[in-house]
């Protein structure tokens, strides 16, 4: 992935490009001649979604990280937040490509879930909310992090028997909570 402004300050939310409509959604009310180039992008930190309004000489293209908060990077005119609906057929189809990057560039982040999920209520655990995990699973992985956390995907994946591809669960349920947004009861990862 690019970065479209050099800064990576601390402060700075960014978003990851999914898509680019050069001459703008097809499904708008003015002509084609008087459209902004729009853009199609996921937060990294929330996962949320949004839709951004280029400047016509935007040079903005799919996978670049762009600034979001507190100042919009260079050549997005104005944003706003949308649900995966809105989402066109190009940028749903990077998503899950763009979210499992994500996941790979804050390992740490993710495992650390693993490490400090707790009881959501007497009967459901932060963990049996990710898919593939089940009590079983969540105990042997409660039984080894009380021995000592877990440092990576690979890790775990090693200590617990029977949980394959941690990673992949992550993602999938991040993908989860997009398409369903508010639907769902529990958000773990994605937050508007």
């Amino acid at each position: 992935m690019s970065e479209s402004d050099g800064s990576d300050a601390d402060d700075r939310e960014y978003a990851v490009v999914l898509d680019v409509l050069a001459h703008g959604r097809s499904d708008a009310d003015e002509p084609q001649y008087r459209r902004s180039p729009v853009a199609y992008a996921v937060a990294e930190d929330t996962f949320a979604l949004y839709e951004m309004t280029l400047d016509d000489d935007a040079d903005i293209t799919i996978g670049d990280r762009v600034a979001i908060r507190p100042a919009l990077a260079p050549g997005i005119d104005r944003g706003r937040q949308i649900d995966y609906d809105r989402l066109t057929d190009g940028a749903k189809s990077e998503l899950e490509y763009v979210v499992e990057e994500i996941v790979d560039a804050n390992e740490g982040r993710f495992v650390d879930f693993f490490n400090e999920a707790q009881p959501v209520s007497l009967r459901l655990h932060q963990l049996n909310i990710v898919p593939g995990i089940g009590d079983k699973l969540r105990d042997s992985i409660l039984d080894q992090r009380k021995r000592r956390p877990f440092d990576s995907f690979e890790q775990l994946e090693d200590r617990v028997d029977g949980l394959h591809d941690p990673k992949g669960t992550i993602v999938d349920r991040i993908i989860e909570e997009i398409r369903e947004g508010d639907d769902l009861k529990y958000q773990l990862f994605a937050r508007s």
